[in-house]
């Protein structure tokens, strides 16, 4: 009888077939390194799936948002997209260039772009949703609603991990 489950078993070979550098690696961390490799395929195949549709990883996430709420401040994406103010400057311009969204003044203060999305997005939404539909698809593949919602906890827990020590090590530099 084994003492690892089929995951370890999994994630030891993968390990193992990259060499004994990366051996040392997964050791140091091997959490750490399970996630880094997890986020790393999962961002390169959004991001394949995404192109499919003339969209760049993060860019669907700006839409997501302006279609669930409505038209949003700049600075107000910058903040709930947790992105750097250059990065959702050049995706609302991409996508405005596409045609998908529309910038314009605030009427209240002329110093606050406003972003919406335009009816030409709609079209867009309907690829999004699919291609999240797929990923999801493709991320839990066979697994059941339990370890669905075990592996939700488990994420949840380490987001709130690192968050915590994120938020330390930022008042420690004040």
């Amino acid at each position: 009888m084994s003492t690892t489950n089929d995951a370890d078993d999994t994630a030891a070979a993968g390990t193992a077939a990259a060499g004994p550098d990366r051996n040392r690696v997964a050791g140091a961390g091997p959490v750490s390194h399970a996630i880094f490799r997890v986020a790393r395929i999962h961002k390169l195949l959004a991001g394949q799936l995404l192109r499919e549709v003339g969209l760049y990883p993060g860019q669907e996430l700006l839409m997501m948002r302006l279609w669930d709420e409505g038209p949003q401040r700049q600075t107000d994406l910058v903040a709930v997209l947790d992105a750097d103010a250059p990065t959702v400057t050049r995706s609302v311009r991409r996508l405005e260039r596409a045609g998908f969204v529309r910038r314009s003044p605030s009427p209240t203060d002329g110093r606050v772009t406003i972003v919406e999305a335009t009816s030409a997005s709609m079209g867009l939404r309907q690829a999004v949703e699919r291609i999240w539909a797929d990923l999801e698809r493709m991320t839990v593949a066979d697994m059941d609603d339990d370890r669905r919602e075990d592996v939700l906890r488990a994420l949840g827990e380490l987001e709130r991990n690192l968050s915590a020590s994120e938020e330390g090590r930022r008042g420690r530099r004040r």
